[in-house]
């Protein structure tokens, strides 16, 4: 008689979409094809303050969240195009501190892109902000979801992650 595995997936996901004024975060379990939200929220910094405060902030902040949590991995959103040069660069800076803490800890990291997060939801990587939130409703198994949007993209994110850790599309 041969001996029979069973593989159980588990892990914390934390999702993270990066920005100088909002980071949106989340953590989710990710056990087998189960997915449960434990929290989510964003690091918010002022406008007008000195670039080098508001990383700090996000440092800061990012260090708290990852202390607490202690996440099995990051998926973290990944800078391949911006429409807007004015906010690349401090976006980018924001991301590099991000990246910094989770190096830190220890975090492998996993990247990526708005178009691929879009494809692995919804099928379509250029799905709308509506059609990757319904997507997210439908994987979490809710109707509320966090308000701010980069919140959402952060959960997105997460769950892209899932999906390439199975390598199973979403099924409606």
């Amino acid at each position: 008689m041969s001996a029979q595995y069973v593989i159980i997936i588990y892990m914390k996901i934390l999702g993270i979409d990066p920005g100088m004024a909002i980071v949106g975060y989340s953590l989710i379990e990710f056990e087998d094809d189960k997915i449960e939200l434990i929290t989510s929220g964003s690091i918010q910094t002022e406008k007008g303050v000195r670039e080098s405060s508001r990383l700090l902030e996000i440092f800061n902040d990012m260090t708290t969240i990852i202390d607490k949590f202690k996440p099995d991995v990051c998926a973290i959103e990944k800078l391949f195009f911006f429409r807007n040069r004015t906010t690349v660069m401090p976006v980018a800076h924001a991301r590099g501190v991000i990246l910094t803490v989770l190096e830190q800890f220890g975090v492998p990291i996993y990247e990526y892109t708005p178009m691929e997060v879009k494809q692995v939801l919804t099928g379509y990587g250029r799905a709308d902000k509506k059609e990757v939130e319904q997507m997210v409703k439908f994987a979490l198994n809710c109707e509320n979801l966090p308000k701010l949007d980069d919140t959402i993209d952060s959960i997105a994110i997460a769950i892209c992650h899932t999906r390439s850790c199975i390598n199973q599309p979403v099924m409606v």
